[in-house]
């Protein structure tokens, strides 16, 4: 039976494909800061929790994260920067997932092919930035990227199978973009997870260290 290990799972996003994966026969491990007290900002909390957790897992996924952090709204302009919390969406968006890949060589199997996700945003690519603005959430999805690039290098030393990649879900109906679709297009949570999963089943080895969309497609740094 295949394992997977979804961390936030009680979000939009990975409380589906906690959902999804379990129509699948797959066994689901779920963690998440409201149902389990398991805060990525808590360095401790993270080892201690993860240090309990038996492995391996087939898929570990990191859907936690967030485009506010204590009310804290997105800059439209640098002039509007706080250090604060700037420093609030680093240690959410881009520690936490480092402090959870720090416990990858020890979850992953050695044997076969697994499959470390973490979902970025696209507004995160440097490549593709042509609006500007919401400095801080922008800048921790740039780090989480260089941090999931540079553990999926040391991984591939000694998890030959193992593919780390970071995912960007798309636009989806949740709470957490509630008030920014506007006309983007969305799509709802079921549709997002189906759509993260084939997409994940599709890579292999040499997509370690990539960026894709929910499609497959690479996304630029």
């Amino acid at each position: 039976m295949e394992t997977a290990l979804i961390i936030g799972a009680s979000g939009g996003i990975g409380g589906a494909i906690a959902n999804r994966l379990r129509q699948q026969s797959v066994d689901v491990t779920t963690l998440s800061r409201s149902q389990d007290g398991f805060d990525l900002t808590d360095p401790e909390i993270v080892d201690r929790t993860l240090a309990g957790v038996s492995g391996p897992f087939d898929l570990i996924l990191v859907a936690a994260g967030a485009l506010e952090v204590n009310g804290a709204t997105p800059e439209k302009t640098i002039r509007l920067l706080s250090a604060p919390a700037m420093m609030d969406q680093f240690a959410l968006n881009a520690v936490g997932p480092a402090l959870v890949l720090a416990h990858a060589a020890r979850l992953l199997p050695r044997d076969r092919r697994a499959v470390f996700a973490v979902l970025s945003a696209r507004v995160g690519s440097i490549g593709d930035n042509r609006l500007g603005g919401w400095i801080s959430y922008r800048a921790s999805k740039a780090a989480l990227n260089q941090i999931v690039r540079t553990s999926a290098i040391e991984l591939a030393r000694s998890h030959k199978q193992a593919i780390c990649v970071a995912l960007h879900p798309g636009t989806v109906t949740t709470a957490f973009t509630r008030k920014y679709v506007g006309r983007h297009p969305a799509v709802a949570p079921d549709e997002a997870a189906r759509n993260l999963l084939s997409a994940s089943a599709a890579l292999n080895a040499a997509d370690t260290g990539g960026f894709f969309d929910w499609a497959g497609k690479p996304v630029p740094w």
